[in-house]
């Protein structure tokens, strides 16, 4: 399979692993700013092109080769590029739909909310490409590749979960400060 010849450069597969799904990842984000039309074709591309590696490892009997090599980084990897398509397609949100800010506003809001989603994924992404360069491509038995799998996939949940949310804030912070301009 593929996935073997990056055995012997880990360090160099690992780096360049990361440099690509950083690019893919931001390129997904900043592409809302076409009105979500390039955030919607960065992911559509990208599920198809998993869609039909899938689809040609299952014909050929190779499954288990393909889904043991992808779980393990996938499960970090594959959540990180779909938060930054939404966050790319939150920029689009600002720009087509500004309510009754201007839509300069809007866009600044949706903006920065984005930006925050997407730096989000740059940890997901170091440990991702970190394993998919020392872990995937090895000869370790795939139950223990998809063990790793449900442990990473825990530790996201954690991690997701970890974030702040207006509804989840002290309650003494909803108290708006008087405003002085009056």
């Amino acid at each position: 399979m593929w996935t073997h010849s990056i055995v012997t450069i880990k360090p160099l597969a690992s780096s360049a692993i990361l440099t690509n799904n950083l690019s893919v990842s931001f390129a997904t984000f900043a592409l809302g700013i076409t009105a979500g039309v390039g955030t919607v074709y960065m992911m559509l591309v990208n599920g198809l092109l998993i869609g039909v590696i899938s689809a040609a490892c299952w014909r050929e009997g190779m499954s288990l080769q393909l889904w043991s090599f992808v779980a393990a980084h996938g499960i970090l990897e594959l959540p990180a590029i779909f938060i930054a398509g939404g966050a790319g397609l939150g920029i689009a949100r600002g720009l087509l739909f500004p309510g009754t800010l201007p839509r300069r506003e809007s866009l600044a809001q949706a903006g920065a909310r984005s930006v925050r989603l997407v730096l989000g994924t740059i940890p997901l992404l170091l440990v991702a490409s970190f394993v998919e360069g020392f872990v995937s491509p090895t000869d370790l038995n795939p139950a223990i590749k998809f063990l790793l799998s449900g442990a990473l996939g825990t530790l996201l949940v954690l991690y997701l979960l970890s974030g702040t949310s207006p509804q989840r804030q002290a309650p003494s912070s909803a108290v708006a400060a008087p405003d002085s301009r009056r």
